[in-house]
């Protein structure tokens, strides 16, 4: 009888609701390709863990006793250097989320989100991706905007070299670009288009060379301030 050889994404859970922490524990422990390896109830407990289980990936709440979550992401990066970072919080505060992608986290999920949401959302993030709450993408691309707005404005020619960028999307990276501005999976971008998800992820490839960026959040903001959101 075949078995599934692919090793667990191995995680650890930092929150500083006990019941929240086991739930979420059982949660994941439904799929077999996640395995929560320990869990912490504070950011120094969270940095000791960090150290000694080298887990893949960290699930953090930002609002905890003494050092919030985006506060210790530093130790956290250093403490586990290979592990991505997802911040799983109930704040929908923009500044919560600009300081928690300055603060080197991989993605800024809400509360609220599905299991398999979620589930989802840790798959891509352990393949490369930015994961971001569709509920914060509006914020995130305001963020942008109001950072945008203490700079030089853009020469001409760099404006013009967006639109001839976005101009020359092909009518399918045109549709999964806009997904992707919505915060759209891959998987959800390849059913919406009706074709297979490798499909989508030479798509983005090229969408993400062709605007120059090397982001999908990135590609995002630049799909809203282009009107293809």
């Amino acid at each position: 009888m075949p078995t599934n050889t692919t090793a667990p994404i191995r995680i650890l859970v930092v929150d500083d609701h006990t019941l929240f922490r086991r739930g979420l524990t059982a949660l994941l422990a439904r799929d077999p390709l996640l395995s929560v390896i320990g869990d912490a109830a504070d950011a120094g407990q969270a940095q000791r863990k960090a150290q000694e289980l080298q887990p893949d990936l960290i699930l953090l709440d930002n609002h905890l006793p003494g050092v919030n979550g985006v506060d210790a992401l530093p130790a956290l990066r250093e403490a586990a250097p290979n592990a991505r970072i997802l911040m799983l919080t109930v704040s929908e505060d923009a500044n919560d989320l600009a300081a928690a992608l300055r603060g080197g986290a991989d993605g800024y999920l809400l509360k609220t989100i599905e299991g398999d949401a979620l589930t989802a959302a840790i798959q891509r993030a352990m393949q490369g991706d930015s994961v971001i709450a569709p509920e914060m993408m509006s914020k995130l691309v305001a963020a942008y905007r109001g950072a945008a707005s203490t700079t030089t404005e853009p020469s001409a020619p760099a404006v013009s070299a967006v639109e001839a960028a976005i101009a020359s999307l092909s009518p399918r990276e045109r549709d999964i670009l806009r997904g992707i501005a919505r915060g759209a999976s891959n998987k959800e971008i390849a059913r919406e288009n009706g074709i297979v998800e490798t499909t989508v992820k030479i798509h983005v490839q090229h969408i993400l060379r062709k605007l120059d960026v090397s982001s999908r959040v990135h590609a995002a903001v630049i799909a809203t301030e282009h009107g293809l959101a």
